[in-house]
């Protein structure tokens, strides 16, 4: 497979993204529109507005794949457009998912991301947000699990001006398994939601969802979830916590966890929690000779790195954990420079 690297265009002259990790290739999405067709062992077919990325079964991508949507000046209208990733039986992925912007027009953006795994594949996606405080983006992601597959898909929002992720799971197959972790960082007015419903419908399926917040200045995050077993789903395992670091007295937390079970023989769980800086925890630090910025920094990374230690991409945890760092010391709160920001 090739490494793929887009070639800055006139509209984006000083467009480049990089990723600075072993095996991966990189595709570009622009304004909705692949660039790329079809990548060794992974074939691509084309939408209007869209893409559908097709494993065949049997088929082990060992390499890192990164698709990096980006929205540029050259189509400021409000664009929706979908892809789908289809993963046929006994076949394995690695997928990375960036989204910027290169502009700072008001863009809004609808996406459809629509996810099939078949029997015994297995599914590693992650999603980086970073886009700038003018942009509107909407997240819709379909997934269906098939018996004995996996999924482990992280989320991460570094920067947004209002963003809403929404993430139904249907669990549709015997024995297959869900692990969802999510982090979102907010300051200024941002306004950051999660919407997960995990749908157990059949026996022995496990899901685990983690959700992190930190939250400054202004900013508004909601997280609304639901596990539904249904009525012969038993033997479910199902666990759900949302967990939110506030760091200013005006921003504020809304988090709305929710059970709905229809069957008897379940092993289920959720919570949410809303809670500031441990000043005493601050205090010891302090005395230690830490400035009180930099107590409060430490402070926050341990409580991000639950939600991303789950990456088993080591190099991808690195980078990604580097990224976290950079924006909570405030080292970009503009999305204009791809080459710096991107992940």
């Amino acid at each position: 497979m090739t490494n793929y690297i887009y070639t800055p265009d006139n509209n984006n002259p000083g467009f480049r993204c990089r990723v600075p990790l072993n095996n991966t290739v990189q595709l570009f999405v622009a304004d909705g529109i692949m660039q790329q067709e079809n990548i060794g062992e992974i074939s691509i077919q084309q939408q209007e507005r869209g893409y559908t990325l097709h494993v065949e079964k049997g088929k082990n991508i060992p390499e890192l794949l990164q698709i990096i949507s980006v929205r540029t000046s050259a189509n400021t209208r409000p664009l929706d457009f979908s892809s789908r990733f289809e993963l046929e039986s006994c076949s394995s992925a690695k997928l990375l998912l960036c989204s910027h912007t290169l502009s700072e027009d008001n863009f809004a953006t609808n996406e459809n991301i629509s996810v099939e795994i078949g029997e015994n594949a297995v599914l590693d996606l992650v999603m980086m947000q970073n886009e700038h405080n003018n942009s509107i983006h909407n997240a819709k992601f379909d997934i269906s699990l098939a018996a004995n597959s996996l999924l482990r898909f992280h989320i991460v929002t570094l920067h947004g001006g209002e963003i809403t992720n929404t993430i139904n799971v249907n669990l549709n197959g015997k024995g297959c398994e869900c692990d969802l972790n999510g982090l979102y960082l907010a300051n200024g007015k941002q306004h950051i939601s999660n919407k997960v419903n995990i749908s157990h419908n059949v026996p022995e399926c496990h899901s685990n969802q983690l959700f992190k917040g930190i939250l400054e200045d202004e900013a508004i995050t909601k997280f609304s979830g639901t596990i539904l077993v249904a009525k012969d789903a038993q033997k479910t395992e199902a666990y759900q916590a949302n967990n939110n670091l506030l760091s200013s007295d005006f921003a504020k937390a809304y988090t709305q966890p929710h059970l709905e079970i229809y069957a008897d023989d379940v092993k289920c769980s959720h919570g949410a929690t809303v809670g500031s800086l441990n000043e005493d925890e601050l205090f010891y630090m302090r005395s230690r000779g830490i400035s009180y910025n930099e107590a409060k920094l430490l402070q926050q990374q341990a409580f991000a790195y639950a939600a991303l230690a789950k990456i088993n991409n080591p190099e991808l945890l690195d980078r990604l954990g580097n990224l976290v760092e950079k924006r909570l010391r405030g080292e970009f709160s503009h999305c204009q420079n791809c080459s710096t920001h991107c992940c």
